[in-house]
């Protein structure tokens, strides 16, 4: 094989690379064994048709499609390890030459990765707004939401009130005209919940049961039903229920209901205040690494980001996004008619901080390379039973979905950042 890498750019050139016949003439062999299954000839029963026929027939040049496919992806990696090189994106690949008996030469437009100079990366002073710090307060509040999550819906007498439940029927029209999805009876609505559009609670407190409201609001100008935004419309809405809250006492059976492994409140008391150490004490770490990795990437200087490193940093994490969704059993259609949205706002979302997510990633993967970090086997076990045990899986099956190369890639990684955060000096 023939290689040559011509730089263009800052972070672009293009790789010129032969496959020679040793590779041509076997995937020609498999292109013509796939195609002649099919092929009929006089004289010859369907799919026996003799390869010099086939040539004479339809000339050899009728393979190339199909054996350039099954050995390009080899050759081009080939190439690039054989350069040395660094590629982040997809390759837009061009055939200069494929002639007959002749080596077929090919080009590859190609991105590589951004050099990275490093600043400071060890012994950073950071700042961080989290506390580590459990007050009363914070027990008592998630004591108090716990309790009204007990809380049951019982009729009461007079007007409603913001917190309250009113069960209604409804009628809406826009210019008199009734709409689509406008009717409903016996809907059950908490006012103040903010389940309707803007103003539709608001207008139903202060009326008791039996009473009927005239509720006029304006639909959103961004409105999923386009045909409604921005539309005024008049809602005919009848009052049957007025319900309100009735939270438990709050005492020692309180506790024995929200959690059965304790007996009093106050040990309810003291169990909330330990896990609210610990959920803060993760907190508390995880701003330490966030600042921590936001200076270290400040202080480092990235040479031309290319611009496809952070369109496929998007795409990465949107797929990931559904991936997590999908195993929560909710498709992709079905998140996007949930939440109104489409593919589009999706990726417009996750492009927030792909700049960012990117940069880091590159300080990250410097900082591994300068320290030498490695991944022994020993390392890798220990991650494979890490992972089994997070996604209840049999450590065979997860040695199975995850290559060496990718585990490696994963601890040098955690081995970098454990160092940046690890060192890390907290004002």
């Amino acid at each position: 094989m023939s290689v040559s890498f011509e730089n263009t750019a800052t972070n672009r050139g293009v790789v010129t690379f032969t496959i020679g016949q040793d590779k041509i003439q076997p995937a020609l062999d498999q292109a013509f064994n796939k195609v002649k299954k099919n092929l009929n000839a006089p004289g010859f029963r369907k799919g026996h048709m003799p390869r010099a026929v086939f040539n004479q027939k339809f000339g050899e040049e009728a393979l190339y499609d199909d054996a350039l496919n099954a050995i390009l992806p080899a050759a081009y990696e080939a190439a690039i390890a054989e350069l040395g090189l660094d590629v982040v994106a997809q390759p837009k690949i061009d055939v200069k030459s494929i002639e007959k008996g002749q080596d077929w030469t090919l080009t590859a437009e190609v991105v590589t990765k951004p050099e990275v100079k490093l600043g400071a990366y060890k012994d950073l002073e950071v700042s961080v707004e989290a506390s580590k710090e459990v007050t009363d307060e914070e027990v008592d509040a998630k004591l108090e939401n716990e309790r009204k999550n007990l809380a049951e819906l019982v009729v009461k007498e007079g007007a409603a009130e913001n917190g309250d439940t009113v069960v209604i029927d409804f009628v809406g029209s826009v210019d008199g005209v009734e709409f689509d999805g406008g009717k409903g009876d016996n809907f059950s609505l908490e006012l103040g919940s903010g389940q309707f559009i803007p103003g539709f609670e608001d207008q139903l407190v202060g009326y008791a049961a039996g009473e009927t409201v005239e509720v006029n609001v304006t639909f959103p100008e961004d409105y999923q039903a386009t045909d409604l935004a921005g539309k005024d419309a008049k809602f005919v809405t009848t009052i049957h229920e007025v319900k309100e809250k009735e939270v438990p006492e709050l005492d020692d059976e309180l506790a024995k209901d929200i959690d059965e492994d304790v007996e009093t409140l106050d040990e309810l008391k003291e169990k909330y205040r330990k896990e609210l150490a610990e959920s803060k004490e993760i907190a508390f770490d995880d701003a330490v690494e966030s600042a921590a990795l936001d200076l270290a990437v400040e202080n480092a200087e990235i040479v031309e980001l290319p611009e496809e490193m952070v369109h496929e940093e998007v795409h990465r994490s949107v797929n990931e996004f559904l991936g997590n969704m999908q195993r929560q059993g909710i498709s992709p259609d079905m998140y996007f008619q949930i939440t109104g949205t489409t593919q589009e706002d999706l990726h417009k979302q996750h492009e927030a901080d792909a700049e960012k997510r990117t940069k880091t990633n590159l300080v990250i993967e410097a900082v591994a390379k300068a320290e030498g970090f490695e991944a022994s086997d020993e390392d890798i076990e220990a991650e494979i039973a890490s992972l089994a045990a997070d996604y209840n899986m049999e450590v065979e099956r997860v040695r199975q979905l995850l290559s060496a190369d990718m585990l490696k890639h994963d601890i040098v990684i955690k081995k970098a950042v454990e160092l940046i955060t690890s060192t890390a000096k907290v004002k």
